[in-house]
């Protein structure tokens, strides 16, 4: 076995680190190369989530807004028109039907109307008995497919 000084050891690990120049530029090349495909996966699976959250948000506010809606109709009578629209979760309606007990603060605490996950506001139709509440979705146009799929108050359960 043989004992190695303090000042040999040293030299030999400076030229053992002399002779290892580093990684070529083909390495270098590789491993840059394999960094992006695991990013690209982990970058498609985090996005497919973000969108999948975004619809999720949507179908929980258009749920929340339809209890709203039920509070509304329970103290008076019908659910606001297309014409009186959501504002009048917010602010006494002053077209079409009145209503007699309609809460002096409003339905919706904070008095701003939700907004869907892609901040996008609600359609509402209604005719005083139904109500439909319709999000367009993240193209923010009328039907389309997968996460640009409208999200209504009829799908919603």
């Amino acid at each position: 076995m043989e004992i190695i000084s303090q000042n040999n050891f040293f030299k030999k690990l400076k030229g053992t680190a002399l002779k290892n120049e580093g990684f070529t530029l083909t390495e270098m090349l590789i491993v840059i190369a394999l960094i992006a495909l695991i990013g690209t996966f982990v970058t498609g699976n985090l996005m497919s989530k973000y969108e999948r959250s975004k619809q999720q948000s949507t179908k929980i506010q258009i749920k929340q807004l339809g209890v709203i809606l039920d509070d509304f109709k329970r103290e008076c009578g019908f659910y606001p028109t297309t014409e009186q629209g959501l504002d009048a979760l917010i602010h006494k309606p002053t077209g079409g039907r009145e209503c007699k007990n309609y809460d002096p603060e409003g339905y919706i605490k904070g008095k701003s109307i939700p907004r869907d996950g892609w901040d996008g506001d609600f359609l509402y139709e209604s005719d005083g008995s139904k109500y439909k509440l319709t999000s367009l979705g993240s193209d923010k146009k009328p039907g389309g497919d997968a996460m640009d799929k409208d999200i209504s108050s009829d799908d919603v359960e």
